[in-house]
């Protein structure tokens, strides 16, 4: 993965080490856990995050091998990009107390790319509690769109799911 541009520690009062692993909302700790495990879908898509942070989410992903049958861009590729982004995000923004999980996603294909590098931009719709929604653009290297999508995620206590 390219390095990923956060929030600096430094400046977050709350990021001291000290006060445990579930009580950490320091982003760095969250894109560790990320950079560790991707997922086995991003590892074979090529997803490569290249900018965090709870107001923006960007990565990139190769055309070649995320084609359909016609050499196109598939779809289902497009979308799994705008979720990954959409997650990220939204785990950034539920930490530490909160687990973030997919319960909504959409989108909207405009054109298709055959070749090079699609990139995945994620601005935060809504940040709430309990919810987090986000509007990602795929677009290809000329900067034409691709697809528009949103992510929505629910905010789940962390005990709830065993995160802690």
């Amino acid at each position: 993965m390219s390095d990923v541009s956060s929030t600096d520690p430094s400046s977050d009062p709350s990021s001291d080490p000290s006060s445990g692993p579930s009580s950490d909302p320091a982003p760095e700790k969250v894109l560790a856990a990320m950079r560790a495990n991707m997922g086995g879908l991003n590892e074979r898509l090529g997803v490569d995050l290249i900018e965090v942070s709870t107001e923006r989410v960007v990565a990139t992903m190769p055309v070649d091998g995320n084609t359909q049958p016609y050499g196109l861009l598939h779809g289902g590729a497009s979308i799994a990009l705008a979720e990954t982004l959409g997650s990220v995000g939204s785990a950034l923004h539920a930490a530490p107390d909160r687990l973030a999980v997919g319960i909504d996603v959409n989108a909207t294909h405009h054109r298709s790319a055959t070749s090079g590098i699609v990139t995945g931009v994620a601005t935060p719709a809504h940040l709430g509690r309990t919810s987090a929604t986000w509007e990602v653009v795929v677009s290809d290297e000329r900067g034409k769109r691709l697809c528009t999508a949103r992510i929505t995620c629910a905010l789940i206590p962390r005990e709830r799911l065993g995160g802690g």
